[in-house]
């Protein structure tokens, strides 16, 4: 898998879902009129077909989604996704009577619904909205496997002192405990909050606390 820091030097993709050309062809065009970079798929299988987790194209933006479709139907599309880890928000696209299918489907994790028929600017928000929502994810996805990469790069004695620090026990303490002199401790101490990036007790303790 590549990089997950290449993931912010991917443009955001909206993905397009809807076995009405009408509907993909209208809706494409309206982001190409505002510079939103869109793709479009005349069913769900296309669409499954081309994700992957490995291509940082398909890992950032969102994906608008009709809800009932011949074949398979948005929301066993969106199963489907959920079981492949996909990350992109999704906007379901409903008729009248989907209203419950939809609501059901923002349970399982879509971010929006819009009913049929919508406007144009309604539809922009709720994308702009789910972008926002990715762009985030992405930042904390980041962030974690920074803290990730920190922790790692600790000794086994240093991860030690580390998390009997974070559970608030003093330096003599943990020397005693360790049956290391209290010098010894302070500078696997020391090294720690250096490998870690951080200054203060606090701040290591949200570090360490966030990523577990």
């Amino acid at each position: 898998m590549k990089n997950k820091s290449t993931l912010f030097k991917a443009e955001q993709i909206v993905h397009i879902i809807d076995d009405d050309e009408a509907v993909l062809d209208s809706l494409s065009m309206l982001l190409d009129s505002v510079g939103v970079q869109n793709a479009i798929y005349d069913n769900a299988q296309t669409f499954l077909n081309s994700f992957s987790s490995d291509d940082i194209s398909m890992l950032s933006g969102c994906i608008v989604l009709d809800i009932r479709m011949p074949g398979m139907s948005g929301m066993e599309c969106q199963q489907r996704l959920e079981a492949l880890k996909c990350p992109l928000p999704i906007i379901f696209i409903t008729g009248h009577g989907d209203v419950p299918m939809a609501v059901e489907a923002m349970k399982k994790g879509a971010i929006e619904f819009i009913q049929k028929p919508f406007r144009e600017q309604v539809l922009l928000d709720c994308i702009q909205h789910a972008l926002e929502v990715n762009r985030n994810n992405q930042q904390r996805t980041l962030h974690a496997l920074e803290v990730e990469k920190r922790c790692k790069s600790l000794t086994e004695r240093e991860n030690e002192v580390m998390h009997r620090v974070i559970a608030g026990q003093a330096n003599k303490v943990i020397a005693s405990e360790l049956n290391l002199s209290q010098r010894t401790v302070e500078i696997h101490r020391a090294n720690v909050m250096d490998k870690m990036q951080v200054k203060s007790l606090a701040e290591l303790v949200t570090l360490v606390v966030a990523k577990e």
